[in-house]
């Protein structure tokens, strides 16, 4: 089968030909109907040197979705033809986070089929016509209306948003804010959600015209360009307070200054992003009570909430699909900001 292969680290991925996968006991085999193209991957081909538990070569893909197409022995709940996405954190499944799902942060890493990592993080992911998943429990079916190429992204552009979004359920009532910033690929997503599933007044902040356009068609209440204006703009939006819940889906220095700028006290600042900015907290900054946090991923019964909210029409990934042969394309088209939303790749 073909399958798109990162054979080094700082390398561009190639397409090649490799043996089609066979499931052993316990495993699942699927026939990828589309697999998204995210930024960490870009990471992965030109930043990273090593370090990671885990090297190249290997097929890349961590968002994916599918049918199954055939399975191992003792496999249960899943049939071939079953139409599935892959939740993409691969744990050891007997830790304490994993037996509730939060499979990201696995305790236990040596058990896991690969260290923090996954299918198209260290195992060979969904660029492929293929894809060997090695545990049955990794699979969530579809809900009626719900297709793989509509899917794949969300398992990770959408469930990583909709994790930070729902850790701060408590602090989005009506009459809050929050701020979104970024809104490429997961920050699309998360207006969308925020939208869904919160009564916040919801701000973005993007560098691009386009992208502040598409956030306010999303929903979104307010669309801010960044810059020495931006965060007077936010709190002058929230009579001063300040937003009770600031995204950032970027994680650069300067997105992290203006996350602390206006979060208001007792506010939840959540990086996302991993442009490698840092956000010092000293007495009294951030404002008193902010909490600071990094989240990574979600677990698999959020990724269940996230189709259910996209399969009742609630929430949508904005997706530009391209064929096997064009991969590397859609890698350098999301490199040079020339998508919106998110590339799927689909095998066909």
């Amino acid at each position: 089968m073909r399958a798109l292969r990162l054979p080094a680290w700082k390398s561009e991925p190639e397409l090649t030909e490799v043996p089609d996968p066979e499931p052993g006991p316990g495993q699942v085999v699927i026939k990828v109907g589309g697999a998204g193209a995210c930024h960490s991957d870009l990471h992965l081909m030109r930043d990273f040197t090593g370090g990671l538990p885990w090297e190249p070569p290997f097929t890349l893909g961590h968002e994916n979705a599918g049918w199954v197409h055939e399975v191992g022995a003792g496999v249960t709940g899943v049939t071939p033809g079953t139409a599935v996405a892959v939740y993409g954190p691969w744990g050891c499944g007997s830790c304490e986070r994993c037996r509730i799902g939060v499979e990201t942060y696995c305790e236990n890493p040596a058990g896991a089929p690969v260290p923090a990592g996954g299918g198209g993080l260290g195992l060979d992911g969904g660029m492929a016509d293929l894809m060997l998943v090695p545990d049955a429990r990794f699979l969530v079916p579809l809900p009626d209306g719900l297709d793989p190429v509509a899917a794949a992204p969300l398992t990770d552009a959408a469930l990583t948003p909709y994790h930070a979004v729902r850790r701060s359920w408590a602090k989005l009532p009506p009459g809050s804010t929050a701020v979104v910033i970024g809104v490429g690929g997961l920050g699309h997503l998360a207006v969308q959600i925020l939208k869904a599933t919160t009564a916040a007044r919801v701000v973005v902040v993007d560098t691009r015209e386009q992208a502040r356009e598409s956030a306010l068609r999303l929903g979104a209440d307010q669309a801010v360009a960044p810059g020495e204006r931006a965060a007077g703009e936010i709190r002058a939006a929230t009579g001063g307070r300040g937003a009770d819940v600031v995204i950032d889906c970027v994680g650069a220095q300067e997105t992290l200054a203006l996350a602390g700028a206006v979060a208001r006290m007792l506010g939840d600042v959540t990086i996302v992003g991993i442009a490698g900015g840092a956000l010092p907290v000293t007495f009294g900054s951030p404002p008193y009570e902010v909490s600071v946090q990094s989240t990574y991923w979600g677990s698999r019964p959020e990724l269940i909430e996230v189709l259910d909210l996209a399969a009742r029409g609630l929430i949508r990934a904005e997706v530009t699909t391209f064929p096997l042969d064009r991969a590397v394309e859609a890698y350098h088209r999301l490199e040079n900001g020339e998508l919106t939303g998110r590339a799927v790749v689909v095998p066909g």
